[in-house]
Order: structure tokens, then C-alpha cells, then sequence
């Protein structure tokens, strides 16, 4: 057994292997100081701080949690654990947590008891309703709630008010991961496997720094890289990722131009004949029209617009085209960019080209941002119908109304559920009255915060808080419900690959801090929902009796969990959907036959124009498709509305870091995380530094339409002329009341067209000097941040950093 600093070294230990083999196991283990692993209880979960869906046991003495290790049986990370699932749990503790309910009296918010803060809810939820109808009540929920919550919410909100408006924040973050799947074959759902990482001898990553975002599937990719046979990467990012690093080549495009890149990389794999005919003709829809699409995108158009080497481009291309198992990953360099619908097509299309799905090393990971983000999908919390099931499709939502005894008129409505941007728009102009917001908080996460915060505190809107802080958002708030956390309730959540774990509850919640399904319960049972039986609407009544009635209304859909049940998900590995009664094992890759859920009554989406984003009727996609095959989809290159002018010269992206998650309301109280990544930071180029007489550690100021910020300058191997700001800093615990530390402040409320994702990187901003340096950036050194100086001290968390290292089978 090892120790070491998981700060400075993130992905801990190498443990090499080769193509085809089983990734060896490595289990971290995490303890507070002087706890003794014999001393304590472990207790079954997984990590809820990024989407991996790492599977770890928490250690709890004295009904406390006091460390965690990883799980070797699990297949998502056999052991392994990332810093934000090492150290994010110490969070629980943390002494400001939610423990009593708060009520807005006199313009403050108080303390009081559950029945007078529910009857205030329940009050102001049956007035709207008598008064304007069910489409003045909202629901905006999250990414980190357990599947048993999201279907719970799903059925009160759709089935016992009748609102069209729930949506939930993965609307942020992979919102375009289920659009592009479900316009290239039918239904969301993830085709590939962590495990095609064992098998690939190419892995292609499109705006996705994995190793900051997925820190133990990095740790899969590097011990392939360290092995016999490695992978070649091909990594697409405007930024010096670790993964970019290790590329055999790096693509960097200007921001915005992401589906000119894409149709170049096309238009010479088609060119070279880098493709599978048989497959192709089988199995798709669509091989014309791309085929002229991409005809004008040749490598010397495309590096014009993008500004890459014409030379990386076709060997970027040649890599791709001649692969033998490929396998691509998406995440929010595509999502959050302009057309990012289209671009994510893309990525599909050249697997279905060259028919690399369905066998071992052949996939696409059309990658998840959070935790349980998949099942807000699964769940219809997301903006869809629960099941996957099509809003469009008659049959469909009278299935579910049957299913939930409930009328059918309460379900159907003439237009699509209300994405969260519009439901904000809805609170703005005061046709929603009410708005609850449940485990998120768009005060900081949201585009335009100087708007988000005028409409939140609006008097028209009556808004409910539920969360385990006082957020941002729930300062605003009229009502403030003290929530349980992981670890202080039982459920179930999905993580990109459709791996299903289950958590299992290790300690009681602070004070009166109940679980989100117990407060969605009591609000349906103090509201008298009733399906049309008479019986209570939902009718279940903890979380196991929950996830069967999910199983139920999963039977025959793409995401079935009828094999599934709570006791064959404790002891072992999570396992992945559609598992059955049949196939108990669930399965590792979708589409194996080349059949996908894409008939025309059995579809999620009769899909879109991916630029334009109008939807196709139902007489469109059977036209289109009638015979159930994968649709290739083309796109036109269009310029971003907003681009760098001489105003504003330098185009700004927003994003992550490896030791914050979402707006650092847990981790911000992990000393070791916090302590790595204290304050927000701007990235710059060396060639826009040396231009704006910039230096390492600088007071900056980066200004765009919208607003701006201040922070110190790190100057970096990202690309000229962009800027790069992470997004979790809000104000919670800072001084600062002139709104100048998030990102947020910063970026245009524009989303894409087809997925209604806001577009976080695509914008122009300008810098501009404001003191010279005292101390250098406080961005960390060890990933995408690291700085070109190498005199600065690297990242490192210390003693309190110290995590073992145990190889099973090792001395």
C-alpha cells in the first residue's frame, strides 16, 4: 500500500495494461485523521461530484462520516477514486448546512418549522391554480438528485398540476448530449462503454478534458497509454489539456467553428474512402446528403475558418478514418459552443460511417456533465417524457397517463416542454408565479446573472428554495427547504455509460433536513393528489417502493430496468440498462445488431434541423425513416452571431476545473479542494499577454456586453485570442457585492436552437491591466491552468492530502 498527494497527483498510481485486457484494480481509500479502518461501518454508494459514477463505500464511526474508499468490484472505476470523491464528502459537516426550514417575513428570512413553511407553499400552489391555471407553476430541478426524486417530481409536477414547465440544470450541461443522440438514432442513450477504453485503439476526444472533468477515466486512459499497444489520442480543445498533451495530434480550433472542423474531418474520411459501405447502406439514413455537404469543406477552407494547420486536420482525419476501433467522447467544448447540436452530430456521423459501433473499442460517449444527469433525463424532469418516451407521439403520452392513472389531457400539451431558458423567460415577464428550484442554483450557473438575479427576486414570483445551503439562489428565495445530502438517504443514480448504483443511506441529515423525496411526498400529500382511482398521486411511499414504479413505467422503453432491483445493486457492480429479466447482467454496448430505436412509433423524437432547430413532424420522420435505421445528419457551418470585433477582440469560454464542481457548495468545503483552486483566475495566451502587457498573477479585468470581472491573470498554453474563466466562483463566501467574481456575469443568454442549451462558450470579451502582480494566478499547475512559468510553486495539498494506494494482490 502507497500514499499519495491526490492534489498534486490527481490520478494517483499508474497500473498499465494492454489492448483487450481487464483494467487492473487500484483502491483509494480516504480516512480522516486518526481513524482506523477496522474502527469504522461501510456503507454502499458511488460519487455524486462529477458523472463518472464512481463507486466508493463510505466509512462512518460514531454517525459521522469519516472517509470513503473505492469499490474494485465496480466496472466504472475498479477502485479508483478522483479528488472530489476523496475529499468533497467532509462537506456533510460542514457547520452552515441547512437544518430548519426559512420563510420570508418582513423582507428576511427566518427560521421556522415544516408545516408552516409547507402550508405557505401549499397555499400559494392552489391559489395559482384557481386562479391562472397549472402553467403558472414551474419546477426547475438538478443533476444530482437520485432517480427515485426525479420521477417523483416528474409525476407531480406533469401528472398532479398538469405544468408543462420542469426542466432541470442538466439543461446547462448535457442537454445537447441527449439532442444529438436522439437525432442520430431515436432515443437517447449512450452506444459506447467505459470498458471501450480497454479495446480502442483510437480514442478521439472532442471538447472534452476528461482529465479534469472524469479524473478516474483519465486514470483508465493513462494506463493504456502506459501499456503495450497504446491508444493514439486525437484531442480537440482550444485549451493545453493533459489529454492534448498526449495526443498524437491537437486540434485547437477559434471557439464557434466547431462544425466547420467537423466537416472537414468528414470530407477527408469520405474522400479517402475511410469508410464501411456495407454498413452505411444497411443500417443508415442520410449518406447523400452529407456527401454534399462536406464537399466544400476542404482541409485548406476549414483551417481558414478554424485557424488550424491544414497538415493536423488530415492527419487528425487519417487517424480517424483508418482506426480499428474507435472510440469518441463528447462534453462541453461541443455543448456549450455555437451550433452545438450540429457539431455533436458530427461526432455520430463518422461512427456511422465507418460502422465503428456496437463491438468492444467501437463507441460513442456522448459524455454526461453531473452525477445523476441521466436519469433527470430518463426520469422526464429534463424537459421530455419519462421512459424516453416522445411528447409528440400520441400513443405515447397516453401510455404514460395510463400508467399513472391519470387523464390524458393532463399530459398533453400543444407545444414541447418548456426548456429552462424559457421558464426563466416565463418567471421574467410574470406569466409564471411560481418557481421551484430543487438542488441547483442558477443565481450563479445561470447566463446573464444580472438579469437571473432581478427575475428571482421578482414580487410576482413566489419562489421555493430546496437545497443543503444557503445558495445564492436561496437568499433570494420566499421559502427555503433544508434538504438531506448524499450519504443521508437511500436511491439510485446513472452515470454516463448507464452504469445504475446504488447509495445507500450512512447517517441521519442535520436537524429537520429531510430527503428530497420525502419533500416532494409530503408536498403531493398536503396538495390531495389523486390519480383517478382515488388513490394518492404518486402512491408510493420511500425510495425502494419508488424505483419499482419506475421499473414499471421503464418496461419497453430503451432505458428498461425491469432486471433491476435493490438487492441484486448492493454488494457487487453497478450495472448497466436496459437490463431485464432476460439479461439480468444488464448491457455493455447498445446497437450491437445495428438496430436502433428509431421506428417511427417507438421513437423518443421525431428530431430537428440541427441548425435551425424546427422540429420534423411525425409525416417528416417517416419519410425519412421509416425503416428504423441511424439517421446521418449534415450541417451547414453559420458564423456565431457574436464574435471578436475590435471593441472586443478576444473570444472568452467558460468552464471547469479538476478541483471545483458546479458552484462549489461542496466542494468550496473540502479544505483540500478549496485549498487547490482558493479564487477564481484568468487564462491568457503568452502572444495576448505580452500584447496587453499582461503578466503572471495580474489584476485583470475581462469585459464583455454583458458585464465583467476581476481576477488574476495565469498565463498559459491556451490559444490566441481566447480567454478562459472558470464558472463555480459565486459570492456566497466572499465579500465582494459588486458582482465582479463570476464568470456568469459575463455570458449572453443564447442558446442552441435544437438542444436549447445556453451557449457558455461563445462570446467576445476584452482585458485590460488593472495592477501588476503580488502573488502569482491562484489557478492550479497540475492540468489545463498549468502555467508557462516554471518557476511557480505546483499545486500540492500535503499531508492532509495523503491518500492510500492498495494494488489487490500486492505486497
Amino acid at each position: 500500500m502507497e500514499r499519495r498527494d491526490r492534489i498534486g497527483e490527481p490520478w494517483g498510481r499508474r497500473t498499465p495494461y494492454g489492448p483487450g485486457e481487464s483494467w487492473p484494480a487500484r483502491v483509494d481509500m480516504y480516512l480522516a485523521e486518526g481513524v482506523d479502518p477496522a474502527e469504522v461501518r461501510w456503507v454502499q454508494s458511488a460519487s455524486v461530484l462529477h458523472s463518472n459514477g464512481d463507486a466508493l463505500d463510505i466509512a462512518v464511526r460514531d454517525g459521522a462520516i469519516v472517509g470513503v474508499r473505492g469499490r474494485a468490484v465496480d466496472r466504472v472505476n475498479r477502485g479508483r477514486l478522483g479528488p472530489k470523491d476523496l475529499f468533497g464528502w467532509q462537506a456533510n459537516a460542514a457547520p452552515d448546512r441547512l437544518t430548519r426550514p426559512l420563510i420570508r417575513r418582513d423582507g428576511e428570512l427566518v427560521e421556522t418549522d415544516w408545516d408552516t413553511a409547507m402550508d405557505r407553499i401549499v397555499r400559494r400552489s392552489r391559489a395559482l391554480l384557481a386562479e391562472r391555471g397549472a402553467e403558472s407553476i414551474g419546477f426547475y430541478t438538478s443533476g444530482q438528485l437520485f432517480l427515485e426524486e426525479y420521477y417523483t417530481l416528474g409525476v407531480i409536477a406533469r401528472g398532479g398540476i398538469g405544468t408543462n414547465h420542469l426542466d432541470g440544470n442538466t439543461r446547462l450541461c448535457t442537454a445537447t448530449a441527449a439532442e444529438a443522440l436522439k437525432e442520430s438514432f431515436g432515443s437517447d442513450g449512450q452506444p459506447g462503454s467505459y470498458t471501450d477504453v480497454d479495446h480502442a485503439d483510437v480514442i478521439a476526444l472532442y471538447g472534452h478534458n476528461v482529465a479534469e472533468t472524469q479524473t478516474v477515466l483519465w486514470s483508465r486512459i493513462l494506463d493504456r497509454l502506459a501499456g503495450p499497444n497504446p491508444p493514439r489520442l486525437i484531442c480537440v480543445d482550444p485549451r493545453p489539456t493533459p489529454a492534448a498533451a498526449r495526443a498524437s495530434v491537437h486540434l485547437a480550433p477559434l471557439p464557434g467553428t466547431n462544425v466547420a472542423l467537423m466537416n472537414g474531418l468528414l470530407h477527408e474520411i469520405l474522400a479517402n474512402h475511410w469508410i464501411d459501405a456495407d454498413y452505411i447502406t444497411a443500417h443508415t439514413v442520410g449518406i447523400d446528403e452529407l456527401r454534399s455537404r462536406v464537399a466544400d469543406y476542404s482541409p485548406e477552407v476549414v483551417a481558414g475558418i478554424c485557424d488550424v494547420e491544414v497538415e493536423d486536420l488530415r492527419e487528425a482525419a487519417r487517424i480517424l478514418g483508418t482506426a480499428r476501433r474507435l472510440l469518441s467522447t463528447v462534453l462541453q467544448g461541443f455543448y456549450q459552443s455555437h451550433q452545438a447540436t450540429a457539431a455533436a452530430v458530427q461526432v455520430n456521423n463518422i461512427h456511422l460511417v465507418r460502422g465503428m459501433l456496437g463491438r468492444a473499442g467501437c463507441g460513442v460517449l456522448q459524455m454526461n456533465g453531473q452525477p445523476t444527469a441521466q436519469n433527470t433525463r430518463e426520469c422526464g424532469a429534463d424537459g421530455d417524457l419519462a421512459g424516453f418516451r416522445n411528447w409528440a407521439n400520441d400513443s405515447h403520452v397516453a401510455e404514460l397517463a395510463e400508467l399513472w392513472h391519470v387523464d390524458r389531457a393532463r399530459l398533453a400539451h400543444d407545444e414541447p416542454p418548456t426548456h429552462a431558458m424559457k421558464i426563466f423567460d416565463k418567471a421574467e415577464d410574470g406569466s409564471l408565479g411560481m418557481l421551484w428550484v430543487s438542488a441547483t442554483n442558477p443565481a450563479v450557473s445561470l447566463p446573464k446573472l444580472s438579469r437571473v438575479r432581478a427575475l428571482l427576486a421578482e414580487d410576482s414570483l413566489f419562489l421555493v428554495v430546496q437545497d443543503i445551503f444557503l445558495t445564492e439562489t436561496a437568499a433570494l428565495a420566499d421559502v427555503v427547504l433544508p434538504a438531506a445530502a448524499w450519504g443521508e438517504k437511500t436511491g439510485t443514480f446513472t452515470n454516463a455509460d448507464r452504469t445504475v448504483h446504488l447509495s445507500d443511506k450512512a447517517i441521519e441529515p442535520p436537524g429537520q433536513a429531510r430527503s428530497d423525496l420525502d419533500i416532494f411526498l409530503d408536498y403531493a400529500r398536503r396538495m390531495g393528489f389523486r390519480d383517478n382511482d382515488g388513490r394518492p398521486l404518486p402512491p408510493w411511499h420511500d425510495p425502494e417502493s419508488a424505483f419499482e414504479a419506475w421499473k414499471k413505467c421503464s418496461a419497453g422503453r430503451p432505458c428498461d430496468y425491469t432486471g433491476l432491483t435493490y438487492g441484486l445493486l448492493r454488494g457487487g457492480s453497478g450495472i448497466q440498462w436496459p437490463c431485464t429479466p432476460a439479461h439480468p447482467e444488464g448491457t455493455e454496448r447498445l446497437y450491437a445488431d445495428g438496430g436502433f430505436w428509431s421506428a417511427p412509433d417507438y421513437c423518443e423524437s421525431y428530431g430537428k434541423d440541427v441548425v435551425t432547430g424546427e422540429s420534423l413532424t411525425a409525416e417528416d420522420y417517416r419519410a425519412l425513416n421509416p425503416d428504423a435505421k441511424a439517421i446521418i445528419k449534415a450541417a451547414r457551418y453559420h458564423p456565431a452571431a457574436e464574435r471578436p470585433s475590435a471593441e472586443f477582440p478576444l473570444a472568452l469560454i467558460t468552464g471547469r476545473t479538476l478541483y471545483h464542481f458546479h458552484t462549489r457548495t461542496k466542494t468550496a468545503r473540502a479544505p483540500q479542494l478549496q485549498a487547490a483552486a482558493p479564487e477564481v483566475w484568468v487564462e491568457i495566451s503568452r502572444q495576448d499577454a505580452d500584447e496587453t502587457g499582461v503578466g503572471e498573477g495580474d489584476l485583470v479585468e475581462v469585459s464583455t456586453p454583458r458585464g465583467s470581472l476581476r481576477a488574476l491573470a495565469r498565463v498559459s498554453g491556451i490559444r490566441r485570442g481566447v480567454l478562459f474563466v472558470p464558472f463555480h466562483y459565486g459570492y456566497w463566501d466572499t465579500a465582494d457585492t459588486g458582482h465582479r467574481r463570476a464568470a456568469n456575469e459575463l455570458t449572453p443568454t443564447a442558446w442552441d436552437p435544437a438542444s436549447k442549451q445556453p451557449l457558455f462558450k461563445t462570446g467576445a470579451a476584452r482585458l485590460r491591466r488593472l495592477a501588476g502582480a503580488e502573488t502569482p494566478s491562484p489557478a492550479p499547475t497540475t492540468a489545463a491552468s498549468a502555467p508557462l512559468d516554471p518557476a511557480i510553486e505546483p499545486t500540492a495539498g500535503g499531508a492532509q492530502a495523503m491518500v492510500h494506494e492498495l494494488l489487490p494482490g500486492a505486497p
